[in-house]
């Protein structure tokens, strides 16, 4: 069941078809009605929603801000629905979390995992996606929250916690020569293979820029999307994983050594618990922001 009224769903069809002939064949009506919804919609609110062109149709500057309202009304009628159904069936009710691929390995599970031992009706659906992946999910209420790395503030998304996150260390096997060095530098990894995450992360980006800064080009023997294949990379000894702390288990812990980076640039990065802006949260999402933000708090 949608709860938008007929001029919103009309309204939130074209926005995204960008023609009205488009949306129409989505919703299965005449062009025709929402032409006449989207004229009705214009005049009540005194305001051009799209400026029309030969190929179809462009969202004016009121009608960006309208989609945002219709992306909150969509998630808080989501969420009242899920309510009742709670309240009425005792159905499970659902938690859509994304977060970066650095906060997967140990941070976020864990976090869930204490959670759902206090709370035996939530189901949890979690992806692991870029962090501006995970930033536009929440903005555009395709996720609840977000647990994402950040080199700065974030529009379209309310920051509900924020702390520093740099890309920390050098992660080692412990008869690497790095291993009794207190600290690295970039000079120091240029020495060495390195396994590091994959362009696009965060991580990388800092990574590559403290290099140009420097002046230096170095051996990346491997790049990966996913984390466990740099800290194995280390594991085995071959070379030099570039880690931050957060991504790090009990095992690795101890197996391994880890070198402090010595470079100004790695420690821009924040780490952020993102909502949605304007979006009347359930209790129950509230809570679990609360769950995050004392677990991240308890690791950094």
């Amino acid at each position: 069941m949608n709860m938008l009224t007929p001029g919103l769903l009309y309204f939130d069809a074209v926005a995204q078809e960008g023609t009205l002939t488009q949306a129409a064949e989505k919703l299965h009506v005449s062009a025709s009605a929402i032409s006449r919804q989207i004229n009705k919609l214009e005049s009540s609110l005194g305001t051009p929603l799209f400026t029309r062109h030969a190929r179809g149709v462009e969202l004016t500057e009121a009608g960006r801000l309208l989609q945002a309202y219709v992306r909150r009304a969509e998630a808080e009628g989501a969420a009242v629905r899920e309510e009742l159904l709670v309240s009425v069936q005792r159905k499970t009710r659902t938690l859509r979390v994304v977060c970066a691929e650095g906060f997967a390995r140990v941070w976020v599970p864990s976090a869930i995992a204490s959670f759902s031992r206090q709370h035996n009706d939530i189901e949890f659906h979690l992806d692991v996606v870029a962090s501006s992946e995970g930033t536009r999910r929440v903005s555009e209420g395709e996720a609840d929250v977000a647990a994402v790395f950040s080199l700065g503030p974030q529009p379209r998304v309310t920051v509900e916690h924020s702390t520093p996150m740099p890309v920390a260390y050098a992660l080692v096997a412990p008869d690497h020569p790095l291993a009794t060095q207190p600290s690295a530098s970039m000079q120091d990894l240029c020495r060495y293979k390195l396994a590091v995450t994959a362009p696009g992360s965060s991580q990388r980006e800092l990574f590559d820029l403290a290099m140009q800064i420097e002046g230096l080009v170095p051996a990346i023997t491997l790049q990966s999307d996913h984390i466990n294949p740099v800290i194995e990379f280390a594991r085995a000894g071959v070379g030099v994983s570039l880690v931050a702390g957060l991504s790090l288990d009990r095992r690795d812990r101890e197996d391994l050594v880890t070198v402090r980076l010595d470079h100004p640039v790695l420690r821009q990065r924040q780490g952020q618990i993102q909502t949605m802006t304007g979006r009347a949260q359930p209790a129950i999402l509230t809570a679990f922001v609360d769950a995050l933000i004392d677990a991240l708090d308890d690791l950094v």
